[in-house]
């Protein structure tokens, strides 16, 4: 029996969907880290995978039976400016298994060679972005955020070029699928209304197959997809997450958070905050983020407006899906900070609470995460506002806002609250500096350990963990200056 029971649907679909590509063989793989856990929910055998034959396919020196190595073609709006042709410039799609759930999952070699999208690119992957993602993705899905997942980290024995020579590395990444905002588009500006209405018929039976019953599947869909992208982005910002590169290409139709390139996470509260080396202007803040997915989506409608009836009513229909994008993030929003907070129910006041802690946190250079893990045991000890105050530049600004606070939670029980708010609000996340010092181990002295410790840490986001409490402190300059950079 084959080691991966491949069911490759996307690669039946017609061949202008992509460019069948094996990948590119390495010269000496070797295995940095296999995800086990997820090996077995995705019912793969993970010791078939540690052994010879699996490292060999996961490097793409091999290509298991049943898999269709293909590259997947797709256009996108990159920083605002619509290129018609992109494509997997250095990933190829070995092909899709059926998990425990039931569920179908992409499995995908990142970093796996040259193909016809590469644009004069080497298609390969350095070692330092490798280990971002299978991190920042990891440490996502612990923090119950939907996203893509990390299978494995291969390194190649190769280097890569590029400001000067880096190891090289392969991701195997985990996703629900690859289909993009740029997917529909690249058949919406060829006209192919044929391809169009086969992509969207192939996402509402993998992603949305209530649609299948619905009046207008079509509108459907992308109703669907306005909610998933809504909930998704609310998550980001409550937990601190900046993406980097909101491109449209870079937008999953599933609702997984994708491609993490530059992206990063909050130190000191700043909705201004940009960590990217590429977005000069600052299109993809952190704050921006909510009004980027809408400029996403509505790019999104506009491709789809052949599936959905005459020109005119097309638009209004695709104009009223599009509408129910802000209250449906506003409400995950605004319920993911209530929580945050520790409100029970809702109070008029809400709202103006919430906004006046982050107003006061910007102002006064607060850490994200560190103000709300710490505000679980004010909740519940008034002596540990003391270690909430000590996060402000002026303390007294935090001094003059608790007090409503603290009313608001006055008819709860304090250690229910506090209970309650430490599984919403991380005790960690990668921190940036942390995850550079891994990075600068693993490639300078080929030392994984960090790597291994870390991830282990971010497994269990919301425990406190007194032995690894080193790895929830704030840089020493709260992270100003931070850049990341895309890895391409």
């Amino acid at each position: 029996m084959t080691p991966i029971p491949f069911d490759n649907s996307y690669a039946r679909l017609p061949e202008r969907f992509f460019a069948r590509r094996a990948p590119t063989p390495v010269a000496a793989p070797r295995l940095i880290h296999l995800n086990r856990g997820l090996a077995v929910d995705l019912g793969l055998d993970a010791e078939w995978f540690a052994g010879p034959e699996g490292v060999t396919a996961l490097a793409g020196n091999s290509v298991p039976d049943g898999a269709e190595p293909i590259a997947a073609a797709y256009a996108g709006h990159q920083f605002g400016n619509f290129v018609p042709q992109l494509g997997d410039g250095r990933a190829v799609l070995l092909g899709e298994v059926i998990d425990r759930d039931g569920q179908r999952r992409d499995i995908q070699l990142k970093g796996s060679g040259p193909t016809p999208f590469s644009r004069r690119g080497d298609g390969r992957a350095a070692l330092g972005p490798v280990l971002r993602e299978y991190l920042v993705s990891e440490a996502m899905a612990a923090l119950g955020i939907p996203t893509t997942r990390a299978l494995a980290a291969v390194a190649t024995g190769e280097r890569v070029v590029r400001e000067t020579l880096l190891p090289g590395a392969i991701l195997t990444r985990v996703a629900a699928s690859h289909i993009r905002v740029g997917t529909f588009q690249f058949f919406a500006a060829r006209d192919d209304v044929d391809a169009l209405r086969a992509l969207a018929d192939h996402a509402i039976v993998r992603h949305y197959p209530e649609a299948l019953g619905a009046e207008e599947s079509y509108l459907a869909l992308l109703e669907g997809i306005v909610a998933r992208q809504a909930d998704l982005v609310a998550a980001w910002l409550n937990v601190g997450f900046v993406h980097g590169v909101m491109n449209t290409d870079n937008m999953s139709v599933a609702g997984e958070t994708i491609d993490y390139g530059p992206c990063a996470f909050l130190d000191a509260y700043d909705p201004r905050t940009v960590y990217s080396s590429i977005d000069a202007r600052g299109r993809y803040a952190y704050g921006k983020q909510p009004g980027i997915a809408l400029w996403n989506l509505t790019r999104l409608a506009e491709a789809l407006l052949p599936l959905l009836g005459t020109e005119d009513a097309a638009v209004v229909k695709a104009e009223a899906a599009l509408s129910a994008f802000k209250p449906r993030f506003e409400a995950a929003y605004r319920g993911g900070l209530a929580r945050k907070l520790g409100l029970s129910g809702a109070s008029e006041g809400d709202v103006a609470l919430a906004d006046d802690l982050l107003a006061r946190m910007a102002e006064n250079q607060a850490d994200f995460t560190l103000t709300f893990r710490r505000l679980c045991d004010a909740a519940e000890r008034p002596e540990a506002h003391t270690t909430v105050r000590d996060l402000f530049v002026d303390p007294t600004a935090y001094d003059a806002w608790v007090p409503r606070w603290r009313e608001r939670l006055r008819a709860q029980a304090p250690a229910v609250t506090a209970a309650a708010m430490r599984t919403v609000n991380p005790a960690f996340v990668p921190r940036n500096h942390r995850v550079e010092a891994m990075i600068e181990a693993a490639v300078e002295r080929d030392d994984f350990a960090p790597f291994e410790e870390l991830l282990s840490v971010l497994s269990r986001p919301y425990e406190d963990q007194p032995s690894h409490a080193h790895y929830a402190e704030a840089p020493e300059d709260g992270g100003a200056g931070y850049r990341t950079y895309c890895g391409t």
